[in-house]
Order: structure tokens, then C-alpha cells, then sequence
């Protein structure tokens, strides 16, 4: 019984950080800004002096959306407590077709780690599991605000297994599914296939 209610538990916080780091996501890209969010444990370099304690994202996501359009990762734990910012990100490799950021977010989710990569450039933010893009949000929809925890609860049913191949979203939009506006989930044909039944 314990180990399915701390299961749970940490699903719902999971769930929660990924709602307000999107939700933050979408502030920024409608600016025309970039930032990288990771939650979890990675490797990292800090860029500028720490002047910020280590603090609550959700009791401050006005102070975590500043913090994250300087230079570098945010880095959160998986309870939303922020540990570093303006933070280099060990990347194993620059891969091929992406930027700096994109190839840091990518080396930043493996191992189970939770990346949220917002691009000034298509104001899009995209985020990554295990290596993998599964999920793109488009800032520009209208009212996109409203079908983000929609969204998530259904990346959290997706799981990070289904997921297609690296980058698959962005060099390839089209091996996604929007099953909701503005909204693009990435994953195996058979998975895919196993949704749209549902619906």
C-alpha cells in the first residue's frame, strides 16, 4: 500500500512541475525568449555567481521565470525547489541539425530526468524524456493556456517507453499527433494508432 501511494505522490508532483514549468514555458516563448528548464539530477556548471537561494518554484514561478531567460539551465528538483540557474549543462555531444540548447536538453534528460526546452525561435517548447522529444506545446495557439494540464496528464499516460526517435518532433512534426490544439504528442505508430482507437 505504501509503495503505490508514494508512487502516486510522486506522479502528481511530477505532474505538477512539468504544468508550471510549461505554464512558465509559454510566458517566455510568447516573448520571443529562450530557456531551458531541467528537473531532476544532472551534471552542471554554474555560469553566474548564485546569487538566489535555493527556493519554491511554485510559491515564486515570477522569480523562476526571471531566472530562466538569463544564459543556461534552471535546475529543479522533483519537488519544484529551484537549485541552480544560469546553469552550463554537461552535454555528452552537439548533435547534428541542433543548437547548443537543444543538444544540452537532450544529454540533460537522459537518466530520467524531465527537460522543458522553450526556443525563441518557433515558440515552441518542446519536452524531452530519456532523449527524446515527447511532447511540443505551440505558444502562439490561442487560449493554450487552458489545455496544459490536459496535456500533461496525457504525456504522464504516454510514458517516456512509447516515445519515437530523438528529435523525431522537430526535424519531422509530422510523426506527431495533435490531439489537441497547438498541441503535439510524440510516439511509436503502434501507440499512436492505440490512442486514436480510444478516442
Amino acid at each position: 500500500m505504501h509503495k503505490k501511494t508514494e508512487h502516486k505522490k510522486n506522479k502528481n508532483e511530477k505532474k505538477k512541475i512539468e504544468e508550471l514549468d510549461i505554464d512558465v514555458g509559454l510566458k517566455i516563448a510568447k516573448r520571443g525568449e529562450g530557456a531551458l528548464f531541467v528537473v531532476g539530477n544532472i551534471e552542471y556548471k554554474p555560469l553566474v555567481e548564485q546569487e538566489v537561494p535555493p527556493f519554491n518554484a511554485f510559491k515564486n514561478p515570477k522569480l523562476l521565470e526571471s531566472l530562466a531567460i538569463m544564459d543556461g539551465a534552471v535546475i529543479l528538483d522533483q519537488k519544484g525547489i529551484v537549485k541552480a540557474y544560469g546553469a552550463m549543462v554537461k552535454s555528452n555531444k552537439i548533435f547534428k541539425n541542433f543548437g547548443t540548447r537543444h543538444s544540452a536538453a537532450i544529454s540533460a534528460s537522459k537518466n530520467g530526468n524531465i527537460v522543458v526546452i522553450i526556443s525563441e525561435e518557433d515558440k515552441k517548447i518542446r519536452i524531452l524524456k530519456n532523449g527524446k522529444v515527447v511532447m511540443q506545446v505551440d505558444a502562439l495557439q490561442k487560449d493554450i493556456e487552458k489545455d496544459v494540464s490536459k496535456a500533461v496528464e496525457l504525456l504522464e499516460s504516454v510514458g517516456a517507453g512509447t516515445v519515437g526517435a530523438v528529435g523525431a518532433g522537430i526535424l519531422a512534426p509530422g510523426l506527431g499527433i495533435a490531439l489537441l490544439p497547438g498541441i503535439m504528442i510524440f510516439g511509436s505508430a503502434y501507440y499512436l494508432a492505440k490512442l486514436l482507437r480510444k478516442k
